[in-house]
């Protein structure tokens, strides 16, 4: 059901996004969508969250280490999973990366950025304008901006801790603002004026980014 309400809100934008549509849309019978979401702000909320999980997943382009728990980047070592609610994670990597302790440099971090980047214009485009659907529709409904908040700071505690692990002395400003510069390459490229960036145009703007939040 999420992913034909994906496909809706792809196709049709918001307005096409109904429960009948729904249910159409995967091949269900009348009524089945209203059965598991019966509100709109439901339905809504179930298609933020498969969104959510499909977006996480580009995460798994970071190469795992053994235990299977943390996820390394260049050396650096961020625990994806519990980043949200673990910060001791983040001040530890913070000790690492002022330390020298095998975390990569700026243009390693940039080059994994910028392809978690091209993925989301690219295979993942299709997700990254339904969200964009869903984020003004948040904007006038608070349930759903609450779900959509919370799935937004998980995102950012990622990028958080992993500045903070690769020697930031400002984690937190400066994951917020790596997220941010994300999101602009982004929306421009799939809802803006701008162009497609091709994947060194991501490597060079990240490298330039991180180079002045580290050096």
């Amino acid at each position: 059901m999420a992913e034909a309400a994906i496909t809706l809100l792809v196709e049709r934008g918001m307005r096409g996004l109904t429960h009948r549509a729904v249910d159409e849309a995967a091949g269900l019978p009348l009524g089945s969508t209203s059965n598991l979401a019966r509100t709109r702000a439901a339905l809504l909320a179930l298609t933020l969250a498969r969104l959510t999980a499909l977006e996480e997943g580009y995460f798994t382009a970071i190469p795992q280490s053994s235990g299977g728990a943390d996820a390394s980047v260049g050396g650096v070592s961020a625990s994806i999973g519990d980043l949200s609610s673990d910060r001791g994670a983040a001040a530890s990597g913070r000790e690492a990366g002022a330390s020298g302790g095998g975390v990569g440099g700026p243009g390693e971090l940039a080059d994994l950025m910028a392809g978690l980047l091209h993925r989301q214009l690219t295979d993942g485009r299709r997700t990254t304008l339904a969200r964009y659907e869903l984020a003004l529709e948040a904007t006038r409904r608070p349930e759903l901006r609450e779900v959509y908040d919370q799935a937004g700071r998980r995102f950012r505690e990622v990028a958080i801790a992993v500045l903070a692990a690769a020697g930031s002395r400002d984690p937190d400003r400066h994951g917020k603002q790596l997220v941010a510069f994300g999101e602009g390459v982004l929306f421009d490229a799939i809802a803006g004026a701008g162009a497609v960036p091709t994947l060194e145009e991501l490597r060079s703007g990240m490298r330039e980014l991180l180079r002045g939040m580290l050096s």
